[in-house]
């Protein structure tokens, strides 16, 4: 028996569509034989294809006109911030407007909404909602907390050493004209109270988790990103701090066991355990535990702090 021609390198490494299997000079029987499997409507894959998100995004987005990549996986594919258990998530999501028929392909959760055309974007050949589109999405799906997380990360300040960029990805002006759109999707209610509490400066999850326990449990807010020397450019910074009470508040993640990270860290505490502050340090013990002991420790921060500057205003009703 004759053995079947190759595929062409794109069509073997990824999902593909019919017509793209046309344009590439493969007929139509060849897409018969056992090395391919006919995924769904217009849409195949390699028989021996290991599942990859954004070659599976991008064969459903090109195979399905006027649709777009959402929710879960939309989030996923821009590297926005989701909890564990979505994290990994390797359900394909795909929405459609009102004006067409509902989208009914085997693994994939198909949605009818209404967006406008500003809360859609083209993202390396991929038709995907936006960064915020996509949060507002995700409002019926997420816990609040999480919810707080991820619009935390939209209106942050990128470091353009890090990030090559400098403007946050949403603003809460933006972020309040895309709810006021809205008014009756599901999860708008809970994407209102979420941008009560959102804030600019959480550089992490865990950032504005702690900044949520801390408020649950009746503590003043904290500022976030606390320089120690206001107006200084090149002053360690607090991640969470209480400055009338020079308590300094940090949560060193997984990066922060690197050897050189570990020298920084310390030299950035103790230049504010010298300029006469506390400096508490949380880590994912901490996360695990919903920082239940990281705001009692807070709280002891505070009452002893109240006890050495009693004028500072603000937190006489801590106990």
């Amino acid at each position: 028996m004759e053995k079947p021609q190759a595929l062409p390198g794109p069509l073997a490494a990824a999902p593909f569509t019919f017509a793209s299997a046309l344009a590439s000079g493969v007929p139509p029987r060849r897409l018969r034989l056992r090395d391919v499997i006919h995924v769904g409507r217009g849409l195949y894959r390699p028989s021996d294809w290991d599942f990859d998100l954004e070659g599976a995004a991008r064969a459903l987005s090109a195979a399905s006109p006027g649709v777009w990549i959402s929710h879960v996986t939309a989030a996923r594919l821009r590297c926005q911030l989701l909890p564990p258990w979505l994290a990994d998530s390797t359900q394909l999501h795909l929405s459609k407007p009102r004006s067409l028929s509902p989208v009914r392909r085997k693994g994939v959760c198909g949605h009818t909404v209404l967006a406008l055309e500003d809360e859609i974007e083209l993202v390396d050949g991929i038709r995907m909602s936006t960064r915020s589109r996509t949060w507002l999405d995700l409002a019926r799906t997420l816990p609040l907390s999480d919810l707080v997380s991820m619009g935390d990360e939209l209106l942050r300040i990128p470091r353009l050493d890090f990030e090559q960029r400098t403007e946050p990805s949403a603003t809460t002006a933006g972020l309040r004209a895309l709810l006021s759109r809205h008014p009756n999707l599901q999860g708008v209610v809970r994407a209102r109270e979420a941008m009560d509490l959102m804030r600019v400066g959480a550089d992490s999850a865990p950032e504005s988790l702690l900044r949520l326990a801390l408020a649950d449990a009746g503590l003043p807010e904290p500022e976030l990103q606390v320089p120690l020397r206001a107006g200084d450019e090149l002053s360690p910074s607090a991640d969470l701090g209480y400055r009338h009470r020079r308590l300094a508040i940090q949560y060193d993640g997984g990066h922060h066991l690197l050897d050189a990270q570990i020298l920084s860290d310390r030299r950035r505490d103790k230049a504010f355990e010298s300029a006469g502050w506390t400096v508490l340090v949380f880590d994912k013990s901490d996360l695990a535990d919903r920082f239940e002991l990281a705001v009692v420790k807070v709280k002891r921060a505070l009452r002893t702090g109240w006890l050495d500057h009693p004028q500072s205003a603000g937190f006489a009703s801590i106990d």
